[in-house]
């Protein structure tokens, strides 16, 4: 049997596994229950057990492992160590040492999860083609992983990517879920554009779509009333992706990639999200604002799972 690659994708609720092929194509996927308690001791254990069972299942045992790429919503150093996972209850844990063992010593290769969802999106989606490129997840808060030269940045302390808490707003009074102000997550992620719509309705009477206590605010909705000429949807909007037009600036006069791939389920919203992008962005870049380009992420919750195989074939 030629060698079987497992690419994982560990989240604060549930674990994606993916099989994979020698070439790296998916071949089965499934999900168990990621188990929180007791400080998460449980994952790795859990983890392990899964694959052996899915090799079971295929005829086949850990003798027939490549490796296994596992991505974790925290930082990584060297590929391996985890100082610290909050939502999953680690402390200093070394991830690829620890799920070694429990394979009989299958190498294991370890990323932040923003990172491992970037490589995906690099190797087989909306980032395929580029040499360097970022991306950007817009869900409840705002993620990051950057590619340079084909390979993943993690930085010295594995915090590399982390862009939610660049400050774009230095003059904000309401604090971040990190404890500073003015983070690009208080207005790019999904939370954050229902904060600017409420502070918006707040504050004026103009007429608007989400006015009323049956509208329940949403990313959604928001997006929805902005379609139908809703004023109050298209300014919180525009402030998002001001926002947004802001850090990529900064970042273009930093990194210099080839293009930002934008994922996450508020890249749901289409074109809307790259056109008023590319509006305010010229304001925020020191080079040729035409020189980068703006594009989707195209794997969706599958993106984690592919990187992290991909980061044991990036070296064999």
């Amino acid at each position: 049997m030629s060698k079987l690659i497992f690419g994982i994708d560990v989240g604060g609720t549930t674990v994606k596994c993916g099989l994979f092929d020698y070439n790296g194509e998916l071949l089965e996927s499934f999900e168990i229950p990621t188990r929180t308690e007791d400080h998460g001791r449980n994952i790795l254990p859990d983890i392990a057990q899964a694959i052996r069972n899915k090799l079971a299942e295929k005829g086949a045992s850990v003798a027939d492992l490549l490796g296994v790429g596992i991505g974790v919503p925290g930082p990584v150093v060297r590929e391996s160590f985890v100082p610290r996972c909050v939502n999953l209850g680690w402390g200093g844990t070394d991830v690829a040492g620890d799920l070694s063992s429990l394979l009989d010593g299958t190498r294991v290769v370890v990323a932040n999860d923003a990172n491992a969802a970037a490589m995906g999106e690099y190797i087989k989606g909306g980032g395929k083609g580029y040499n360097s490129m970022m991306l950007f997840t817009l869900g409840t808060g705002v993620g990051g992983g950057i590619i340079l030269d084909g390979k993943p940045l993690a930085g010295a302390h594995g915090t590399g990517g982390e862009i939610g808490h660049i400050t774009v707003n230095p003059q904000e009074t309401v604090k971040c879920v990190c404890g500073r102000r003015g983070c690009m997550e208080q207005y790019a992620s999904a939370t954050g554009l229902i904060r600017v719509t409420r502070l918006l309705l707040e504050e004026e009477d103009t007429p608007s779509l989400l006015r009323g206590e049956d509208v329940k605010l949403s990313a959604r909705t928001i997006f929805d009333a902005a379609e139908q000429g809703d004023e109050i949807a298209d300014r919180a909007i525009d402030r998002m992706c001001d926002a947004l037009a802001q850090a990529m600036g900064t970042i273009a006069s930093t990194i210099d990639p080839e293009a930002f791939c934008i994922g996450g389920g508020v890249a749901r919203a289409g074109e809307i999200l790259i056109d008023r992008i590319k509006k305010h962005y010229p304001k925020y870049t020191f080079g040729d604002p035409n020189a980068i380009e703006f594009v989707f992420a195209k794997l969706g919750n599958d993106a984690g799972m592919v990187g992290a195989a991909n980061l044991i074939l990036r070296d064999s």
